[in-house]
């Protein structure tokens, strides 16, 4: 049994590192700290942890094999090189840290020490994604060239996320997930980035919305767009490949079932299910397609798997890097107003 504490216990921490951990087999949440003491008396009453209102004490608990930081985004490469130095294995959650060179201070460690690190990128594990995915690998649409990935809501940021100090811009929340699926989507590296952020309206210094385009050296253009300025709804994907393309509308349904209680009830509306814009037999043809069901559950329970058991780790450090990469030039594109090469930061 692998023993876990928590550092942080707000939305991430209790909602879903706590939950997931539970549902997963070989893994027992033993800590979590907060400094926070409402908090702490929360997750003592929600699952009879052990709690601790300083870091260092989880992290000199002989018990605890397995830490979890789900803290602002500024704070995870120290956390995590910490933990690590203290001869704990380490899940961190997505953005796996601030820059490049944070994220190479982290997986140094990781190495140095032997312990396991990985980043919660559990949005690997979407139904729209995984049946984007699909729909490719499969030749409906042919080659793809162009995608667009959006977010968009309307809505103030709360909390440390509004602050670019703690979080860096809104791209690096959601956008971090958005852009790891971008990589897993194109086999290729990117080759430049671009970046639009505007802070309006909210008084965010994370931004108000946030556009990024990835242009890979395949050709293919990858758009991202986070907002919380949108009143008008957008298609959650929209693809085009040199035989079809593809819309899909809707998030996925993951995070609600799972805050009402049971991740399992998901399901999503069939109005949002993916449309398949294609030819067959000459003629053009409109398919929907229904989405495939993976679960949230499989990030921990691989993680336990790998402790356990061996095996392969489902999203290894080295990847989220590059999710970093293109936000380190993001920042660049930014400062400059110009496109920006990343192949000195690809790793």
């Amino acid at each position: 049994m692998i023993r876990v504490g928590i550092i942080g216990y707000g939305f991430a921490g209790r909602c879903f590192h706590a939950y997931l951990i539970g549902l997963a087999q070989g893994l027992q949440l033993s800590a979590v700290v907060s400094r926070d003491a409402e908090r702490r008396a929360r997750a003592q009453a929600e699952y009879g942890v052990r709690t601790y209102a300083a870091v260092d004490d989880l992290l000199a608990d002989p018990d605890i094999d397995l830490v979890v930081v789900a803290t602002p985004h500024d704070t995870h490469a120290d956390l995590t090189i910490r933990a690590l130095e203290a001869g704990k294995h380490v899940v961190t959650d997505k953005v796996m840290a601030m820059t490049a060179a944070e994220c190479d201070a982290m997986i140094a460690a990781a190495r140095r020490t032997g312990r396991l690190l990985s980043v919660f990128h559990n949005r690997r594990w979407d139904f729209d994604f995984a049946t984007v995915r699909q729909v490719i690998a499969e030749g409906w649409i042919g080659e793809p060239f162009l995608y667009e990935s959006s977010i968009t809501g309307y809505g103030a940021p709360r909390g440390w996320r509004a602050d670019a100090g703690a979080a860096g811009t809104l791209l690096a929340d959601w956008g971090a997930h958005l852009i790891d699926q971008a990589l897993l989507l194109v086999d290729a590296d990117v080759e430049s980035v671009w970046c639009d952020v505007q802070a309006r309206k909210w008084e965010a210094t994370s931004g108000s919305h946030g556009l990024l385009q990835m242009r890979f050296a395949n050709g293919v253009l990858f758009r991202v767009e986070v907002s919380r300025l949108a009143k008008a709804p957008k298609p959650r994907w929209y693809i085009l490949g040199e035989e079809g393309g593809l819309v899909k509308t809707g998030r996925d349904p993951q995070e609600p079932a799972m805050i009402a209680g049971n991740i399992d009830a998901a399901r999503e509306d069939p109005a949002d299910r993916a449309r398949v814009f294609t030819q067959r037999g000459g003629l053009s043809t409109e398919m929907v397609i229904e989405s495939l069901r993976p679960s949230w559950k499989s990030y921990y329970q691989n993680v336990a798997d790998v402790l356990l058991k061996g095996g392969e780790l489902a999203v290894k450090p080295e990847e989220a890097r590059r999710v970093v990469a293109v936000l380190d030039a993001a920042a660049e594109s930014l400062r400059t107003r110009a496109s920006v090469a990343v192949a000195s930061t690809w790793g």
